[in-house]
């Protein structure tokens, strides 16, 4: 079995935070993750970016209810939920001392 990975990427405190709520409530609105989060738009487009860049998270656009508007959904990929957990895991044996 390897050794669990810190990832840097993920590691940033909002896309952390991204993760986390990501690992639980995939898919999730973009609005919803925002005010969650309580972040400008541009700071959560900014982080999602990157972590889209990597592969991490998946964004699509769908109609909204009066279909004037589109609605960004995001979703944790395989490869996000992989290195979420690895960085988790990296995170408790920092904690425990044992790195």
């Amino acid at each position: 079995m390897r050794e669990p990975q810190f990832d840097e990427v993920i590691h940033a405190p909002i896309r952390l935070r991204i993760c986390g709520l990501l690992a639980t409530y995939s898919p999730m609105r973009f609005d919803v993750l925002r005010d969650t989060l309580q972040i400008s738009d541009a700071s959560c487009s900014k982080h999602l970016k990157t972590l889209a860049d990597h592969s991490y998270v998946s964004l699509s656009k769908k109609p909204g209810a009066d279909k004037g508007y589109k609605i960004t959904w995001v979703a944790l990929t395989e490869q996000g939920r992989r290195a979420f957990d690895e960085h988790v895991a990296a995170l408790r044996r920092i904690v425990a001392g044992e790195i």
